[in-house]
Protein backbone atom coordinates (compact mmCIF):
# COMPACT_ATOMS: atom_id res chain seq x y z
CA UNK A 1 0.00 0.00 0.00
CA UNK A 2 2.98 2.73 0.97
CA UNK A 3 4.44 1.83 -2.41
CA UNK A 4 1.19 2.63 -4.44
CA UNK A 5 0.83 5.48 -1.74
CA UNK A 6 4.21 6.91 -3.01
CA UNK A 7 3.71 6.63 -6.60
CA UNK A 8 0.30 8.63 -6.06
CA UNK A 9 1.85 11.20 -4.01
CA UNK A 10 4.47 11.87 -6.01
CA UNK A 11 1.61 12.29 -9.30
CA UNK A 12 0.56 14.68 -6.98
CA UNK A 13 3.57 17.01 -5.97
CA UNK A 14 5.89 16.84 -9.22
CA UNK A 15 6.34 20.56 -9.85
CA UNK A 16 5.69 20.20 -13.33
CA UNK A 17 2.55 18.32 -12.62
CA UNK A 18 1.50 21.32 -9.90
CA UNK A 19 2.45 24.24 -12.53
CA UNK A 20 0.18 22.85 -14.97
CA UNK A 21 -2.52 21.96 -12.44
CA UNK A 22 -2.45 26.19 -11.96
CA UNK A 23 -2.91 26.83 -15.33
CA UNK A 24 -5.33 24.63 -15.65
CA UNK A 25 -7.38 26.34 -12.94
CA UNK A 26 -6.14 29.74 -14.38
CA UNK A 27 -7.49 28.63 -17.73
CA UNK A 28 -11.05 27.61 -16.99
CA UNK A 29 -11.89 28.73 -13.33
CA UNK A 30 -14.56 31.65 -13.88
CA UNK A 31 -16.68 34.72 -12.57
CA UNK A 32 -15.85 37.59 -9.83
CA UNK A 33 -13.64 36.40 -7.14
CA UNK A 34 -13.26 33.02 -8.67
CA UNK A 35 -11.81 34.82 -11.44
CA UNK A 36 -9.18 36.99 -10.12
CA UNK A 37 -8.04 33.99 -8.51
CA UNK A 38 -7.62 32.17 -11.50
CA UNK A 39 -5.42 34.78 -13.07
CA UNK A 40 -3.46 34.83 -10.03
CA UNK A 41 -3.35 31.20 -10.24
CA UNK A 42 -2.82 31.53 -14.11
CA UNK A 43 0.14 34.24 -13.82
CA UNK A 44 2.00 32.20 -10.97
CA UNK A 45 2.26 29.24 -12.94
CA UNK A 46 3.54 31.69 -15.72
CA UNK A 47 6.00 33.39 -13.65
CA UNK A 48 7.31 29.89 -11.85
CA UNK A 49 7.92 28.08 -15.58
CA UNK A 50 10.22 31.45 -16.07
CA UNK A 51 12.13 31.61 -13.16
CA UNK A 52 12.60 27.54 -13.85
CA UNK A 53 13.43 28.57 -17.69
CA UNK A 54 15.70 30.87 -16.93
CA UNK A 55 17.64 30.69 -13.60
CA UNK A 56 19.36 26.99 -12.63
CA UNK A 57 17.40 26.62 -9.40
CA UNK A 58 17.07 23.11 -10.96
CA UNK A 59 20.63 22.72 -11.05
CA UNK A 60 21.20 24.08 -7.55
CA UNK A 61 18.74 21.73 -6.12
CA UNK A 62 20.26 19.13 -7.99
CA UNK A 63 23.56 19.56 -7.01
CA UNK A 64 23.28 19.96 -3.36
CA UNK A 65 22.03 16.14 -3.48
CA UNK A 66 25.19 15.28 -5.63
CA UNK A 67 27.74 16.98 -3.42
CA UNK A 68 26.77 15.69 -0.55
CA UNK A 69 28.46 12.06 -1.35
CA UNK A 70 31.56 13.12 -3.58
CA UNK A 71 33.48 10.72 -5.51
CA UNK A 72 36.19 8.70 -3.28
CA UNK A 73 39.30 10.54 -3.84
CA UNK A 74 41.16 6.90 -3.59
CA UNK A 75 39.36 4.12 -3.89
CA UNK A 76 39.65 0.71 -1.54
CA UNK A 77 42.05 -1.48 -2.35
CA UNK A 78 40.25 -4.23 -1.71
CA UNK A 79 36.38 -4.55 -2.24
CA UNK A 80 34.75 -7.72 -0.79
CA UNK A 81 31.20 -6.72 -3.12
CA UNK A 82 29.47 -4.43 -5.41
CA UNK A 83 25.88 -2.82 -5.12
CA UNK A 84 24.52 -1.66 -8.26
CA UNK A 85 20.78 -0.53 -7.71
CA UNK A 86 18.21 -0.05 -10.76
CA UNK A 87 17.17 2.33 -12.47
CA UNK A 88 18.90 2.71 -15.67
CA UNK A 89 17.20 0.65 -17.57
CA UNK A 90 13.45 1.09 -19.50
CA UNK A 91 11.92 -2.36 -19.20
CA UNK A 92 8.77 -1.25 -20.08
CA UNK A 93 10.35 0.38 -23.67
CA UNK A 94 12.49 -2.80 -23.74
CA UNK A 95 9.51 -5.22 -23.61
CA UNK A 96 8.13 -3.22 -26.93
CA UNK A 97 11.59 -3.60 -28.79
CA UNK A 98 12.84 -6.81 -27.89
CA UNK A 99 15.96 -5.23 -27.32
CA UNK A 100 17.61 -3.49 -23.83
CA UNK A 101 16.74 -0.38 -23.58
CA UNK A 102 18.70 2.47 -21.03
CA UNK A 103 17.96 5.55 -20.21
CA UNK A 104 19.51 8.86 -18.42
CA UNK A 105 21.32 6.34 -15.44
CA UNK A 106 23.00 3.98 -17.50
CA UNK A 107 26.17 4.63 -16.02
CA UNK A 108 24.92 2.92 -12.92
CA UNK A 109 24.50 -0.21 -15.20
CA UNK A 110 27.82 0.97 -18.08
CA UNK A 111 30.61 0.66 -15.02
CA UNK A 112 30.14 -2.64 -13.54
CA UNK A 113 32.58 -3.94 -16.38
CA UNK A 114 35.10 -1.75 -15.04
CA UNK A 115 34.58 -2.58 -11.66
CA UNK A 116 34.44 -6.05 -12.07
CA UNK A 117 38.26 -6.18 -13.86
CA UNK A 118 39.36 -3.82 -10.72
CA UNK A 119 37.87 -6.13 -8.16
CA UNK A 120 38.12 -9.72 -10.10
CA UNK A 121 37.28 -11.47 -6.27
CA UNK A 122 34.63 -9.00 -5.62
CA UNK A 123 30.88 -10.30 -5.77
CA UNK A 124 28.71 -8.29 -7.80
CA UNK A 125 24.98 -7.64 -7.27
CA UNK A 126 22.39 -5.48 -9.72
CA UNK A 127 19.05 -4.91 -7.64
CA UNK A 128 16.21 -3.77 -9.43
CA UNK A 129 12.40 -5.47 -10.17
CA UNK A 130 9.62 -2.90 -11.40
CA UNK A 131 9.36 0.65 -9.84
CA UNK A 132 5.74 0.75 -12.07
CA UNK A 133 2.64 0.77 -11.10
CA UNK A 134 0.88 -0.10 -14.59
CA UNK A 135 3.54 -2.60 -15.52
CA UNK A 136 4.46 -4.58 -12.60
CA UNK A 137 5.36 -7.63 -14.51
CA UNK A 138 8.03 -5.97 -16.37
CA UNK A 139 11.53 -5.86 -14.03
CA UNK A 140 14.57 -4.57 -14.88
CA UNK A 141 16.99 -7.61 -13.54
CA UNK A 142 16.69 -9.25 -16.83
CA UNK A 143 16.97 -6.35 -18.97
CA UNK A 144 20.32 -5.49 -17.09
CA UNK A 145 21.19 -8.87 -17.50
CA UNK A 146 20.70 -8.41 -21.23
CA UNK A 147 22.57 -5.22 -21.68
CA UNK A 148 25.63 -6.38 -19.84
CA UNK A 149 25.53 -9.67 -22.22
CA UNK A 150 25.47 -7.42 -25.12
CA UNK A 151 28.77 -5.88 -24.26
CA UNK A 152 30.43 -8.86 -23.29
CA UNK A 153 30.49 -9.07 -19.45
CA UNK A 154 30.64 -12.24 -17.69
CA UNK A 155 27.38 -12.34 -16.11
CA UNK A 156 28.44 -15.15 -14.26
CA UNK A 157 29.99 -12.97 -11.30
CA UNK A 158 26.70 -10.93 -11.36
CA UNK A 159 23.75 -11.98 -9.41
CA UNK A 160 20.32 -10.07 -10.45
CA UNK A 161 18.00 -9.38 -8.00
CA UNK A 162 14.57 -8.37 -9.53
CA UNK A 163 12.05 -8.51 -7.03
CA UNK A 164 12.57 -4.40 -5.61
CA UNK A 165 10.00 -2.31 -6.07
CA UNK A 166 11.85 0.61 -4.33
CA UNK A 167 15.35 1.88 -2.79
CA UNK A 168 14.25 0.21 0.21
CA UNK A 169 13.93 -3.47 -0.81
CA UNK A 170 16.97 -2.89 -2.81
CA UNK A 171 18.59 -2.75 0.60
CA UNK A 172 16.55 -5.41 1.56
CA UNK A 173 16.71 -7.85 -0.50
CA UNK A 174 20.27 -7.80 -1.91
CA UNK A 175 21.35 -8.27 1.85
CA UNK A 176 19.56 -11.55 1.93
CA UNK A 177 21.08 -12.68 -0.85
CA UNK A 178 24.41 -11.55 -0.28
CA UNK A 179 24.65 -11.79 3.26
CA UNK A 180 27.26 -8.79 3.97
CA UNK A 181 30.01 -9.57 6.99
CA UNK A 182 31.08 -7.36 9.46
CA UNK A 183 33.95 -5.58 8.59
CA UNK A 184 33.36 -6.33 4.76
CA UNK A 185 33.75 -3.52 2.49
CA UNK A 186 31.02 -3.01 -0.37
CA UNK A 187 30.92 0.46 -2.62
CA UNK A 188 27.21 1.35 -3.34
CA UNK A 189 26.36 2.54 -6.89
CA UNK A 190 23.87 4.74 -8.00
CA UNK A 191 22.98 8.54 -9.64
CA UNK A 192 24.96 11.22 -6.89
CA UNK A 193 21.91 12.48 -6.12
CA UNK A 194 20.41 9.43 -5.14
CA UNK A 195 22.92 8.44 -2.75
CA UNK A 196 22.08 10.60 0.28
CA UNK A 197 19.03 8.10 0.68
CA UNK A 198 20.34 4.90 -0.89
CA UNK A 199 23.38 5.10 2.03
CA UNK A 200 21.06 6.28 4.47
CA UNK A 201 18.77 3.00 4.10
CA UNK A 202 22.08 0.87 3.84
CA UNK A 203 23.23 2.15 7.11
CA UNK A 204 19.48 1.63 8.54
CA UNK A 205 19.51 -2.21 7.63
CA UNK A 206 22.95 -2.92 8.61
CA UNK A 207 24.86 -2.88 5.96
CA UNK A 208 27.77 -0.43 5.24
CA UNK A 209 28.45 0.83 2.24
CA UNK A 210 31.53 3.04 0.10
CA UNK A 211 29.62 5.54 -2.03
CA UNK A 212 30.53 5.38 -5.40
CA UNK A 213 27.96 8.09 -6.93
CA UNK A 214 27.46 8.22 -11.06
CA UNK A 215 25.63 9.83 -13.32
CA UNK A 216 26.32 13.74 -12.55
CA UNK A 217 23.30 15.72 -14.10
CA UNK A 218 24.38 18.86 -12.53
CA UNK A 219 28.02 20.05 -13.63
CA UNK A 220 29.62 22.99 -12.17
CA UNK A 221 29.09 24.92 -15.38
CA UNK A 222 25.13 25.16 -14.76
CA UNK A 223 25.21 26.96 -11.76
CA UNK A 224 25.73 30.23 -12.22
CA UNK A 225 24.55 30.98 -15.92
CA UNK A 226 21.44 31.93 -16.70
CA UNK A 227 19.74 29.87 -19.85
CA UNK A 228 16.56 29.49 -21.41
CA UNK A 229 15.76 25.54 -21.29
CA UNK A 230 12.28 24.75 -19.87
CA UNK A 231 12.74 21.09 -20.26
CA UNK A 232 16.28 20.67 -18.51
CA UNK A 233 15.24 22.64 -15.62
CA UNK A 234 12.05 21.23 -14.82
CA UNK A 235 14.01 17.79 -15.23
CA UNK A 236 16.37 18.73 -12.63
CA UNK A 237 13.95 20.45 -10.11
CA UNK A 238 11.30 17.49 -10.64
CA UNK A 239 14.08 14.70 -10.00
CA UNK A 240 15.80 16.92 -6.78
CA UNK A 241 12.39 17.11 -5.35
CA UNK A 242 11.34 13.51 -5.46
CA UNK A 243 14.76 12.64 -3.37
CA UNK A 244 14.21 15.36 -1.30
CA UNK A 245 10.35 14.15 -0.36
CA UNK A 246 12.16 10.75 -0.50
CA UNK A 247 14.43 11.46 2.14
CA UNK A 248 11.57 13.31 4.55
CA UNK A 249 9.23 10.31 4.00
CA UNK A 250 12.26 7.65 4.42
CA UNK A 251 12.79 9.09 7.71
CA UNK A 252 9.63 9.56 8.80
CA UNK A 253 8.68 6.13 7.69
CA UNK A 254 11.75 5.30 10.13
CA UNK A 255 14.24 3.96 7.32
CA UNK A 256 16.79 6.14 8.10
CA UNK A 257 18.34 7.26 11.36
CA UNK A 258 19.18 10.89 9.48
CA UNK A 259 17.19 13.39 7.43
CA UNK A 260 20.42 14.17 5.28
CA UNK A 261 22.69 11.19 5.43
CA UNK A 262 26.06 12.29 5.19
CA UNK A 263 29.63 11.21 4.58
CA UNK A 264 31.52 9.64 8.33
CA UNK A 265 34.68 8.96 9.65
CA UNK A 266 34.54 5.31 8.91
CA UNK A 267 33.81 6.46 4.95
CA UNK A 268 36.80 8.19 4.80
CA UNK A 269 39.10 5.97 6.41
CA UNK A 270 37.32 3.28 3.89
CA UNK A 271 38.22 5.01 0.77
CA UNK A 272 41.94 5.30 1.79
CA UNK A 273 43.85 2.80 0.24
Amino acid sequence: MSFALSKIFWTLTAPGNLLLLFLLVGLFATGGFRARRSLLCARAAAVGLAIIAVLPVGAWSMRTLEQRFPAPANLPTHVDGIIVLGGSVDQVATAETGQPEVNAAAERLMVIPDLARRYPDARIIFSGGSGELRDPDEKEAPVARAALEEIGMDIGRVTFEGESRNTWENALFSRDLMHPQPGQTWLLVTSAFHMPRSVGIFRHVGWPVVAYPVDIRAPRTLLYRPDFDLLRGLELLSQSVHEYIGLVAYHLLGRTDNLFPAPDATDSATKTP
